[in-house]
């Protein structure tokens, strides 16, 4: 059993943990997306609407603090917690505050770059733990939370 196998659960053998985990992920982005859509609104009348030109750049901003505070609260933002899926580390640990940041920084930079989500997108439907690009690069994993605790 390699260092890899041996801190998270093998797919092969505890398949409960990646079961359907992909498609969480997804129910839960547009979850987050809706959310931070909400709040963005909510942030406009304090800009006196001037946020209505930069509506945009709101949203990224916005978007990236959300998912960077709520992961390093909870290993998960609130879209993940209302799908019962976590982010791990290889090694099991949830993430802190730097961990979430990079892994958001990540998805931030796969979403810039269309061909790189693309990756991300295949990565998730053919692996045996549903990792994207992100999870692959700084070695992470999200897992069903009820099978995690």
């Amino acid at each position: 059993m390699t260092h890899y196998n041996w801190h998270i659960p093998d797919p092969d053998t505890q398949p409960d943990f990646y079961s359907d985990v992909p498609v969480k992920r997804l129910v839960a982005w547009v979850a987050d997306t809706l959310l931070i859509v909400l709040i963005c609104v909510a942030i406009l009348p304090f800009t006196a609407f001037t946020g209505i030109f930069f509506f945009p750049v709101l949203l990224l901003m916005v978007g990236f603090g959300y998912r960077v505070v709520t992961i390093a609260n909870g290993s998960a933002t609130w879209g993940m917690r209302l799908m019962a899926i976590e982010f791990r580390t290889l090694a099991g640990a949830r993430f802190d505050l730097s961990m979430a940041f990079l892994h958001t920084l990540g998805l931030t930079v796969s979403f810039a770059f269309p061909v790189l989500q693309v990756i991300s997108i295949v990565l998730m439907l053919t692996t045996a733990r549903g990792q994207g690009l992100s999870d692959h690069l700084l070695g992470t994993v999200a897992l069903n939370r009820r099978a995690a605790t």
